[in-house]
């Protein structure tokens, strides 16, 4: 997550890389199961923190471009991975959108969006005629906050299942229950997904 003009900005992302906080290493289950759906093409990975979704992209023949506003995230993520299908990219999509119509599927796993939302629909517009956006967050439970951080001022996905036009088809919009066990110090047991198909 990245809020331009907030505290979550590239010194509270590198703060947290630092700290190792929260990362298991391994890819989104979902992603994983979404993914494995799809033909491979080329991938926006927004967010992409230290690489654990783009190396699992690239492995299944993605060309990979993962953006993240730390730089401490992807010092690490290039650390782990000299693979030539991943383009590791130092940038705030918050402020700066990435290119239009350009990306076979656009996956945001935990990509804080502040509301109303705004670059949601720059962000939804990187995906190709044919390819597929797929948003993953926690639900919001209640008046918990993260880090002085209140969840409610974010976009869930289905906010953003609301903001898409009608060259959209929705495919999946729904909270499910987490299959494998969060990472270390996590008690999040249900995931938002939203997967939607340009037309």
């Amino acid at each position: 997550m990245t809020e331009t003009g907030s505290a979550m900005n590239e010194a509270f992302w590198d703060e947290l890389h630092t700290g190792h906080e929260g990362w298991s290493g391994n890819p989104n289950p979902i992603l994983v199961e979404q993914a494995t759906t799809l033909t491979p093409g080329r991938a926006l990975d927004v967010g992409c923190g230290q690489g654990d979704a783009a190396r699992w992209l690239a492995s299944q023949g993605w060309t990979v471009t993962a953006s993240d506003i730390s730089s401490v995230a992807l010092d690490r993520a290039k650390s782990l991975t000299s693979n030539e299908k991943v383009e590791w990219l130092h940038v705030d999509h918050l402020s700066t959108p990435p290119p239009s119509q350009t990306f076979d599927l656009v996956s945001m796993q935990f990509f804080g969006i502040p509301k109303p939302g705004g670059p949601a629909l720059a962000l939804a517009d990187a995906v190709a005629p044919g390819g597929v956006l797929l948003v993953v967050h926690h639900p919001v439970r209640g008046a918990e906050t993260w880090r002085g951080i209140d969840p409610r001022t974010f976009m869930q996905p289905h906010d953003i299942a609301e903001l898409l036009g009608d060259d959209w088809t929705i495919e999946i919009d729904e909270t499910r229950e987490r299959t494998t066990a969060p990472p270390e110090g996590s008690h999040h047991t249900h995931d938002a997904v939203l997967r939607a198909r340009r037309g």
